[in-house]
């Protein structure tokens, strides 16, 4: 295959960017072409050929990456699509990642660092957002001297080690507990006030990631009209926050609004899970309700059941500690008079959760008691068949046992032993098959009857 055209035969005025743009789509395009091929296979000397070249492509896609800056590769994975910037992703070296992802905008580094992760690159993140124009401004903090520069109203630190936790809380004096410390249940504990001034507060935000739903911790802290939070995980309230208050100008104006952005997006969160949680028993339902329903599938419909039922048991937790927390600001009056009213419309958007997860939680029973019921009248159909079974075999039974005494060949002697023992085995073979019969019979009038029965009622 032909390489890709050298850059200086194209137009002057072309921007750089463009050549480099155009040469990373030329190559993508060529691999899926090849990829298309092997998965193909039509002849195997053919795919291996098309193989080596799709190495080529992914060599010649790396060399052309080692080439551009940091903030170039960062533009570049911004404006491919998905596929591609994946692909792309896959080819920056090592020890270049982590520059080029300060380049990115949380949500694309989120989805590349699921893509990929660096290993042995630091994990912590440390973030400070300060107010420009009555939005919110991200500046990414590495070390100590990088807070001098900055304003912020809010400070995000995101799995931090206990040694940047110490740096960030010496320069603002206070100090920055790990989340996973304080999850006590007992409200003094979770919600105070140091001798300091500062507003200690730890609740729990819902994350569901790859169909597992769990309660993060997260603890936050208000010191001299900057919010601190921290955290052991990237939650996607968080990032809802950071967006609405990117694009929406005096969406905040404090630390405290950013707080309570925070969380009324988890209430949000929680009703959108509720919802889907919804979804999902409807589908359970259906299937309960169906006239037949396996033991295997009775299994399954259960093990549904105690998913919703854990979920819905998560939810009712989280939005019982975003209560709790939002008591403790406004018995405190540390809000003003519109932040204690938006507290109070959450306070109303929570209300109205606690109504549908209690519903919620009696149609789980419900549905749960169905399962029950559908496993022990499958348990009861098979111990009446287990019932009519010996039932017919106990006249043979009886039958062979007499069959098998001494006295059986003393009352047919004179009459040749293949015949007496055929005729007796035939004997029994016609009684056990009138047993049945008579079984069947005795069912059907029996249905008749309550057939009939239930017609009457009906008209």
């Amino acid at each position: 295959m032909p390489r890709p055209p050298d850059p200086e035969t194209r137009p002057r005025a072309q921007s750089l960017f463009e050549q480099h743009l155009t040469d990373v789509q030329l190559l993508l395009a060529r691999q899926r072409r090849v990829e298309a091929l092997v998965e193909k296979q039509e002849m195997p000397r053919h795919g291996v050929v098309e193989d080596l070249v799709h190495r080529q492509h992914l060599v010649e896609l790396h060399n052309l990456l080692r080439r551009l800056s940091a903030a170039e590769i960062a533009r570049l994975i911004e404006v491919l699509p998905e596929e591609d910037r994946i692909t792309t992703w896959q080819e920056v070296e090592e020890d270049r990642g982590e520059l080029v992802l300060e380049f990115l905008p949380d949500d694309l580094r989120a989805e590349l660092l699921a893509a990929r992760p660096l290993h042995g690159a630091p994990t912590s993140v440390v973030s400070a957002f300060e107010l420009k124009n009555g939005r919110l401004s991200q500046a990414r903090i590495g070390r100590r001297e990088d807070l001098a520069g900055v304003a912020p109203i809010w400070i995000d630190l995101v799995a931090p080690s206990a040694s940047v936790r110490a740096w960030v809380g010496e320069f603002f004096n206070l100090y920055l507990p790990d989340p996973e410390d304080v999850t006590d249940i007992e409200e003094s504990a979770r919600f105070y006030i140091d001798e300091n001034g500062a507003v200690h507060l730890s609740s729990n935000f819902l994350l569901t990631r790859q169909g597992e739903t769990r309660n993060v911790a997260v603890a936050f802290i208000l010191h001299n009209n900057i919010l601190f939070s921290v955290r052991n995980e990237e939650l996607p309230v968080f990032r809802l926050q950071r967006l609405r208050a990117r694009t929406q100008p005096g969406y905040v104006s404090d630390g405290k609004d950013v707080l309570l952005g925070l969380y009324g997006a988890d209430v949000e969160y929680s009703a959108d899970t509720l919802e889907e949680t919804y979804a999902e028993l409807e589908k359970v339902g259906r299937q309960v309700l169906s006239p037949l329903v396996s033991d295997d599938e009775a299994a399954e419909i259960l093990a549904e059941i105690a998913k919703g039922e854990d979920l819905n048991g998560r939810i009712r937790r989280n939005v019982l500690d975003t209560r709790r927390a939002l008591s403790f600001l406004m018995r405190g009056r540390l809000l003003s008079a519109e932040q204690h009213e938006d507290a109070r419309q959450i306070l109303r958007d929570i209300e109205s959760l606690d109504g549908h997860t209690s519903f919620l939680f009696n149609k789980i029973n419900f549905l749960m008691d169905a399962a029950v019921g559908f496993i022990n009248i499958n348990q009861n159909k098979r111990v009446s068949k287990l019932t009519a079974i010996t039932v017919v075999f106990v006249p043979i039974n009886i039958i062979a046992g007499i069959g098998g005494m001494s006295e059986f060949s003393m009352m047919t002697q004179g009459i040749p032993w293949p015949i007496s023992y055929g005729a007796f085995t035939v004997a029994m073979a016609l009684l056990g098959l009138g047993t049945y019969h008579a079984l069947r019979y005795f069912e059907r009038r029996e249905a008749a009857k309550r057939l009939a029965a239930r017609r009457a009622r009906s008209t």
